[in-house]
């Protein structure tokens, strides 16, 4: 049984380590594989690294942005460096993997990995709603990319065996918001705080980013974000009568 969590690799680098990564996936039953703006790919070399698995590349998705690649998902953790100054929810593969599964439920997840030099960039892990850090031994923690997707594979491979995916840490009646739902709100967050001068429009980004945690630690739901968002409008002045592209009011939902 394929096991629905999207492996997203974002900038790579060596097309090698794609093929790595997919034969990773492949071992342990995964085959939704995603790139953002690889440096090289199709290539040889991801064939011959794949070892077999060449029906996962061939099934690969390649998206220009981040935000395509996550397009759909519900519940993403980003594999990389902590934010500097801010606080972060971390989780080893073993703690997440059934969370990850059981996010399933209601739509994909996804675990983001970034580039090999670098990682992942801060305003890339603020679409991801807790970091993953793999425990290694603290004199050498170096691990390459296909190596970093075969422990989360394996992980996530062990959890579906042993039927191990928990219902989500709260009940919801409804399913949680998708990130091209939290993107939108966030747009229209930093917007109003903008307008009642609470935010300043020439360096915004740190507060955004602690906002982003805030409601990422929250998980909130489509319906709560639609609240929030009828909140956001209520409170922009507008003149009588205009039209707005907002989300609908949803006092009464």
């Amino acid at each position: 049984m394929s096991i629905p969590v999207r492996i997203v690799l974002v900038g790579t680098t060596h097309p090698g380590n794609i093929g790595a990564a997919a034969r990773a996936m492949r071992t342990m039953g995964l085959d939704r594989l995603c790139l953002v703006a690889p440096r090289e790919f199709p290539s040889d070399e991801a064939t011959a690294r794949a070892a077999g698995a060449g029906d996962v590349l061939a099934n690969t998705r390649v998206c220009t942005t981040l935000d395509e690649a996550l397009a759909g998902c519900r519940f993403v953790v980003g594999a990389s460096a902590r934010l500097r100054g801010l606080s972060w929810s971390t989780v080893s593969p073993r703690e997440v993997a059934p969370r990850l599964l059981a996010e399933c439920g209601d739509g994909e997840a996804a675990v983001v990995f970034g580039r090999e030099s670098s990682g992942l960039s801060n305003d890339e892990l603020a679409s991801c709603h807790a970091l993953l850090h793999i425990p290694t031994d603290p004199g050498y923690s170096s691990l390459n990319l296909g190596m970093a997707v075969q422990v989360v594979a394996y992980e996530l491979h062990l959890a579906m065996l042993a039927a191990a995916a928990p219902a989500p840490a709260q009940e919801r009646l409804d399913p949680l918001a998708t990130v091209e739902d939290l993107e939108r709100f966030y747009v229209h967050l930093e917007r109003t705080l903008v307008d009642a001068g609470f935010l300043n429009p020439a360096n915004p980004r740190h507060l955004m980013l602690r906002l982003r945690r805030l409601f990422s630690r929250a998980l909130p739901e489509e319906k709560e974000v639609r609240i929030l968002r009828g909140i956001l409008t209520a409170l922009e002045p507008r003149p009588s009568g205009a039209a707005t592209d907002e989300a609908p009011d949803a006092r009464t939902r």
